[in-house]
């Protein structure tokens, strides 16, 4: 038997995917999103360890960020930022994304966000120049889930 390769098909296409958001009991579709990508990284401490040379590493904890680039159409966001400026209240809310192409034989992968709170977005702006306006907005989440998962691909295991 030869080598086994990934078949082509099962590459995830960048654009079949759904991004919704829940805030303040309302789910809204962000069909608007261009790009997201949420981040978990590790916390870790070194340990020295008697009897080796080198140090080991623990994690203590994790952190999750993320970032995510919007057509600049909805105020959504912005009405988070005026409302914490007015009442001093934050929002936390949920963000879900799924992503998922037909063609690919992994199905879906679906993974929540948890207490997600925005950390800076663009009030206003105009260009010109430009072709169509977007915004870059970056978040922090607390938690996540993952309900959905790719299934592996034949010959991972």
């Amino acid at each position: 038997m030869g080598k086994v390769t990934m078949k082509s098909k099962d590459a995830i296409s960048g654009s079949m995917a759904e991004l919704f958001a829940t805030i303040a009991g309302n789910r809204y579709n962000i069909a608007q999103a261009i790009s997201f990508e949420a981040n978990f990284e590790k916390e870790k401490t070194t340990v020295p360890i008697l009897g080796k040379t080198g140090k080991g590493n623990k994690t203590t904890g994790w952190t999750g960020s993320g970032s995510m680039t919007l057509h600049y159409n909805t105020s959504v966001f912005r009405q988070m930022a005026l409302r914490y400026k007015e009442t001093g209240e934050d929002v936390y809310f949920d963000m879900q994304c799924t992503n998922e192409d037909p063609t690919s034989s992994v199905g879906r992968q679906t993974v929540t966000f948890i207490d997600c709170n925005i950390d800076s977005m663009i009030l206003a702006k105009f260009d010109a120049d430009a072709d169509y306006l977007d915004e870059d907005v970056d978040f922090t989440f607390e938690d996540f889930e993952m309900p959905e998962q790719f299934k592996l691909l034949q010959g991972m295991m």
